[in-house]
């Protein structure tokens, strides 16, 4: 069992995308959407940064699905490489 944890470990990945989120109540609304759909995802924003940075962690991210959700609520969100 514990190599199987290690092995998770392994296979997480992380992807930051820059949005125009702004304020902390839609921060929260972005976040409470996407964790619905992908709840094993870990999401945060860091809006302090001047790219309203949204960070997702992990197992095989689906990153336009991702994308798609923030677009659907009205927020610009690009794949930062």
């Amino acid at each position: 069992m514990y190599q199987f944890k290690e092995l998770k470990e392994a296979d997480m990945v992380v992807e930051i995308f820059k949005t125009n989120v702004q304020k902390e109540s839609d921060k929260n609304y972005v976040i409470a959407v996407i964790q619905s759909q992908f709840p094993d995802y870990k999401i945060n924003f860091d809006l302090e940064d001047c790219d309203k940075i949204l960070r997702v962690e992990g197992i095989d991210l689906q990153c336009e699905n991702i994308m798609d959700y923030v677009h659907c609520l009205g927020y610009t969100c690009e794949r930062i490489d």
